[in-house]
């Protein structure tokens, strides 16, 4: 596998992911009232088993063993602990402050990296962050400083994610992204049936379209994700999840006729420009800041 670093490659693929997530939500929202959080997670695991099951069948069937088995297991078994803290934090919170709380992710990804992975972190890296951040809570009209107890599980699920994040930083160099993908869909799988079965409810057959189609998109942008941080240093690509929030104000105008704020157009332009000076750092030196 290839070690070497592409900070911009990295971003523009983050970039498109951010795109494919949105989309993946937006599709989501088609979905019947009562089919289960359980649900949703179980076909997105199911799909991208299946998608790369099939690739890896077609492609080569050897890319389904790896020598390090019990670091992919624990890459899905986190995705598990994630997507759960997640999915309960936006059950007792509001949602504005659930979602900021999912982009704290990349500030422990900044302070984590020069002790994960040893990488170097220059003032402008981690301003932009930072800054970015601020951006993310001025768009969304959350009050940063609201301790409800739910707080503790999305923080939880962002810190989650970080780990995420690392432990793809670190197979990338090592395993291929099929191999990767599969174990995470197997682990995920497996971990989400019981939960699906136990809150199971019957689905139209737009519904099955819907999920099918969800987890097309989930499975690509995990794909994406993946390739990105095997390009990219983690602390370099820590601003770019933030345009999420921005294809998300996007799809809200566009698709479902709602209106943008002004604070969510001001969040928008300060997470533009932490893009773009974290982007013009990198072209300036691409593999340290």
């Amino acid at each position: 596998m290839s070690d070497t670093t592409d900070n911009r490659r990295g971003a523009l693929l983050l970039v498109a992911a951010a795109a494919v997530f949105t989309a993946d939500v937006s599709v989501l929202r088609l979905l019947s009232e009562g089919v289960s959080n359980g649900q949703v997670v179980f076909f997105r695991s199911l799909m991208q088993l299946v998608i790369v099951a099939g690739f890896i069948l077609w492609r080569n069937p050897a890319l389904a063993g790896t020598t390090q088995p019990w670091l992919l297991v624990a890459r899905g078994i986190t995705s598990l602990i994630c997507w759960w803290l997640y999915y309960a934090s936006f059950a007792v919170l509001d949602l504005a402050l659930a979602s900021t709380l999912t982009f704290t992710t990349s500030l422990f990804v900044v302070i984590l990296a020069p002790f994960v992975l040893g990488e170097r972190i220059g003032p402008v890296r981690a301003a932009s962050t930072v800054i970015g951040f601020a951006g993310v809570v001025l768009a969304s009209g959350a009050n940063p400083f609201d301790i409800a107890p739910g707080v503790w599980l999305g923080l939880g699920s962002a810190v989650a994610a970080a780990v995420l994040i690392f432990q793809n930083r670190v197979l990338a160099r090592t395993q291929a992204t099929a191999t990767i993908m599969l174990w995470i869909a197997l682990v995920a799988t497996l971990g989400t049936a019981p939960g699906a079965v136990m809150n199971w409810t019957a689905l139209t057959g737009g519904d099955v379209a819907v999920l099918l189609i969800a987890g097309t998109l989930g499975t690509l942008g995990m794909l994406l994700t993946i390739e990105a941080y095997r390009y990219g240093e983690v602390s370099a690509l820590a601003p770019f999840p933030y345009t999420r929030i921005l294809f998300a104000l996007l799809a809200g105008v566009l698709l479902f006729g709602e209106s943008a704020t002004p604070a969510e157009l001001a969040g928008s332009a300060i997470i533009i420009a932490c893009g773009l000076i974290a982007g013009r750092r990198m072209r300036r030196a691409p593999t340290a800041l």
